[in-house]
């Protein structure tokens, strides 16, 4: 098959070709935070209970999807790599291993999720939200398979430069998530267990859609049949030294919103953990333009170090700061304007309405380290794009659970601020961190351009 227009998108200009990769990104990841936010607009007519129950499960949700993304993420970085090398057999037998490493993996989480889920729950301080959180989590983990099955997939499609068939893909998810979930919430009467339901239903036809383009309509470059593969040391470990630790440290932001909830709950009440667990959907809708693009940072760096043109690696990396600083200090000014309006969606009726003014003062607290993202996003996933994956998950480890947890504490517990301390924990290590990493990045790839004069 020859090249098509994504492969040689990420061969070519650096600029362009992050915009390219950027714009579906950004679409996509955008329409799927939607859902996330009209997912938990259902959930919240069902009581301020409900929504918590639902909150406290959210780390085991961010775990799966940091499983599947962090496996999307050594894919696209290993395919990537290949392609830059013109080495289309490589690419078609690591789209194989992908697949393979991917099902071995959902496995093994589902059967571990299942096991520990209760005591995970009661761990953190569920309480009496309990029975909402078990009917919705059981749910969850049972899917595991699909919902790391399509990141994992969505990487694959990005390791080739296919931003525009993820994006579709994406967005038909979610487009469905968002029409089924009041059908199972209410008209179906299964309340949590309906937005577990639709959430899956969903996740299980877009897998289908997937299968469809690499396996039937065979219109992908690269082919990951069967036929195709052959057990490769250095492709399995391509995949896994970006891919699990990319896992590993969205597993650990799960873990961190997991420690988090529980020093909400030690401060406040669950109705902490609602406003913290909603108020990060908002968070998480804001910033997808910066997510967007650090995530399309990864495909342009790995194609331009595998042809080892670093020089191309220093201009993409400068680039995706300038665009993450810009998007990220439109979103700030526009979640700081229009919190009052935002929350509203959220607190439309009974018990739920209750959290309004704890979620308006989240929001405007939290804006403030929306603009450094756009250069501690684009950074880490430069260590994503050249291999690198144990040094970003170490920066992401640092940025939560260190500085983030430590400041936390010390002004919610230690200084008596309660969960406003802690909220400005979250700002404070963001501040921290996403400076340290961008120097590091610097430093990095000027030593590789350094390592070929």
């Amino acid at each position: 098959m020859e090249t098509t227009t994504g492969v040689n998108s990420i061969i070519g200009e650096p600029k362009k070709a992050l915009l390219r990769m950027s714009i579906p990104l950004i679409i996509s990841l955008f329409i799927t935070g939607l859902y996330n936010i009209v997912d938990a607009i259902w959930v919240s007519g069902l009581g301020a209970d409900a929504l918590a129950g639902v909150g406290y499960v959210m780390p085991i949700f961010i775990a799966l999807m940091g499983i599947g993304n962090g496996l999307g993420a050594g894919s696209t970085f290993a395919l990537s790599k290949y392609i830059g090398e013109n080495n289309k057999k490589k690419a078609d037998n690591g789209g194989v291993h992908a697949i393979l490493i991917t099902f071995l993996i959902s496995i093994l989480t589902t059967i571990v999720l299942l096991i520990f889920l209760k005591p995970f729950l009661i761990l953190i301080g569920v309480g009496n939200t309990i029975q909402y959180a078990m009917e919705y989590g059981t749910i969850i983990v049972l899917g595991s398979l699909f919902i790391i099955l399509s990141n994992s997939l969505y990487g694959i499609l990005r390791g080739e430069g296919d931003a525009k068939r993820t994006m579709y893909s994406m967005i038909i998810c979610s487009i469905l998530n968002i029409v089924l979930d009041p059908i199972f919430i209410y008209y179906l009467n299964l309340g949590v267990k309906g937005a577990a339901i639709s959430t899956i239903l969903s996740l299980i036809i877009v897998n289908l859609i997937l299968i469809y383009w690499f396996f039937i309509k065979k219109n992908t470059y690269i082919s990951p049949f069967i036929k195709n593969y052959k057990y490769n040391k250095e492709i399995s470990l391509d995949i896994i030294k970006v891919g699990v630790p990319a896992s590993l440290e969205l597993i650990n932001n799960a873990l961190f919103a997991a420690l988090f909830s529980l020093i909400l709950t030690y401060l406040g009440s669950t109705d902490s953990v609602a406003v913290y667990s909603t108020g990060w959907t908002i968070v998480t809708l804001a910033t997808t333009p910066v997510l967007a693009i650090a995530t399309a940072l990864i495909s342009v760096i790995a194609a331009n170090f595998g042809k080892k043109n670093y020089k191309n690696i220093l201009i993409a990396h400068r680039y995706s700061m300038k665009l993450g600083i810009l998007f990220g200090a439109i979103a700030a000014l526009i979640v700081y304007i229009f919190a009052p309006q935002i929350v509203t969606i959220f607190t439309y009726t009974g018990t739920s309405t209750r959290l309004t003014p704890q979620l308006i003062a989240f929001l405007s607290c939290i804006v403030i380290f929306f603009p450094t993202m756009g250069i501690g996003a684009t950074s880490t996933f430069v260590f994503q794009g050249v291999g690198k994956g144990l040094t970003a998950m170490f920066q992401t480890i640092l940025r939560e659970t260190v500085f983030t947890l430590f400041f936390a504490i010390l002004l919610g517990i230690t200084f008596g601020l309660g969960e406003y301390g802690a909220w400005w924990g979250i700002v404070l290590g963001e501040l921290v961190v996403n400076t340290i990493t961008m120097i590091w990045a610097d430093l990095h790839i000027k030593k590789l351009i350094k390592s070929t004069n």
